[in-house]
């Protein structure tokens, strides 16, 4: 099993929802409203009347087998709307219960 941690700017909310249904990843734990930056490029979401945007997050725990084809859907959306901000992660998990 491996945890993906996927960063983003709130415009890509429904879309990487519905990525996750098609792929079978159905559980997942999101925060709608987080601060960050970016550390390569794009602009700051930090909710303020310079950088009015916001970015969400979310952890989904999937199957290795998933992980492969889901960040290679990830990064296409990047790819389309560099400037939204899409930055993902994975991590091992060692034990669930």
């Amino acid at each position: 099993m491996k945890a993906i941690f996927i960063a983003f700017d709130q415009a890509y909310y429904e879309r990487i929802i519905e990525m996750l249904a098609q792929h079978s990843c159905r559980g997942f734990t999101a925060w709608e409203q987080v601060l960050g930056r970016g550390s390569v490029s794009g602009d700051p979401h930090y909710g303020t009347h310079a950088w009015p945007s916001m970015a969400s997050s979310l952890l989904t725990i999937v199957d290795d087998s998933r992980v492969e084809s889901v960040l290679a859907d990830l990064h296409s959306m990047d790819l389309k709307t560099p400037k939204l901000g899409l930055r993902a992660f994975v991590w091992n998990i060692e034990q669930s219960i």
